[in-house]
């Protein structure tokens, strides 16, 4: 589904959704998780707006689940982020009393022997009748997109994910991770914030694109095709699509997927500064990867206010405060982009 929406007028397009992919809620436990990478605010749009998740809940009331939880597991090590993040972009009262830490209750389950013999996951995703995936249209500097696969990566809480940032240490290997993680527990609808979508040095950026749209789809191959098409990408040449199509997931093919409403290429909408380093099949972009070793962070000082998040956050101890400012230890960083995805002043750029 491709529907026009405002956050004001986004109620009409969440029930256009449900109608468009109808799920019986009666007596169930229904998990809604919106996309929340860290604190911020709703007019930064780093996360799904509060005006969309708040009409998916009350959509969700009027169907008579059973049990209503809304959720997600922001950041890259702590728990200790989740009720802030969730306070600060304004989800904690669209959450309507509905909110919980999804950190709390982990429960293992087996993975992926190539990255870990098991990950923990949080229990009210696996006990979940239905979850409801709720993620922004944005780019990514390692996805060069993130959506309705990328969201699920939410499923797994604290330290874990810094981890299996380091353990997948390249753009290929990192795609074929959260495809792996998805699978885990697909989610049974997905409804995404494109009312302000985010183009350039995503997930955390400050170029924000008007597209006044919500989309909604039963399968995240299809969705995440769809908005790979918009931002003008061969969907066939992301890697993580490509591994997800070949697992059985989904299709992004064109005429495997049908379209209720129009899908419009946004003009000139910008990639990330690599240009999307992890298409495959690209003889340029394909030498971009082999010398990403080349490829570090480095703080704008202007921006800078040396608060330590991505200190904190490295999960390869890469970074150290030096005079107000962090820097880089070249041998050890892995370019894995936590530390410029958790930035709260957006101050570190990759070059």
């Amino acid at each position: 589904m491709i529907h026009p929406a405002t956050y004001e007028n986004c109620r009409l397009a969440v029930d256009r959704a449900f109608d468009l992919f109808p799920h019986n809620l009666t007596g169930k436990k229904v998990v809604i998780k919106p996309n929340v990478l860290r604190k911020s605010t709703a007019e930064e749009h780093i996360v799904t707006h509060p005006a969309i998740l708040l009409a998916v809940v009350e959509k969700v009331e009027s169907m008579t689940p059973s049990e209503i939880i809304v959720g997600d597991n922001p950041g890259l090590v702590s728990y200790g982020d989740n009720e802030e993040s969730f306070e600060q972009t304004g989800l904690m009262a669209a959450a309507k009393g509905y909110y919980k830490n999804l950190g709390d209750n982990p429960q293992q389950v087996a993975f992926h022997p190539d990255f870990m013999p098991e990950v923990g996951v949080s229990k009210e995703i696996l006990d979940a009748d239905i979850v409801i995936s709720l993620p922004k249209f944005k780019t990514h500097g390692l996805t060069v997109m993130t959506g309705a696969i990328k969201n699920s990566y939410g499923i797994l809480p604290g330290a874990q994910k810094a981890r299996l940032h380091h353990l997948a240490g390249s753009p290929e290997r990192f795609h074929d991770l959260i495809v792996e993680v998805f699978r885990l527990r697909k989610p049974d609808l997905f409804i995404m914030d494109a009312v302000v979508g985010m183009e350039g040095n995503g997930p955390a950026s400050p170029e924000l694109r008007e597209i006044g749209l919500i989309l909604a789809s039963d399968n995240a191959v299809a969705l995440d095709g769809v908005v790979a098409r918009m931002m003008g990408i061969d969907a066939g040449c992301l890697r993580f699509l490509q591994t997800a199509k070949n697992m059985g997931l989904g299709d992004f093919t064109p005429s495997m997927v049908q379209i209720d409403g129009t899908m419009q290429i946004l003009e000139n909408f910008k990639l990330p500064p690599l240009g999307g380093e992890a298409i495959s099949g690209n003889s340029t972009i394909r030498e971009l990867i082999e010398s990403r070793s080349q490829v570090r962070p480095k703080a704008d000082k202007e921006l800078c206010t040396a608060c330590g998040a991505c200190v904190d956050h490295c999960p390869v101890s890469a970074l150290t405060m030096v005079e107000d400012h962090p820097v880089v230890d070249a041998e050890t960083c892995i370019t894995c982009f936590c530390c410029q995805e958790i930035c709260p002043e957006k101050a570190i750029a990759l070059c």
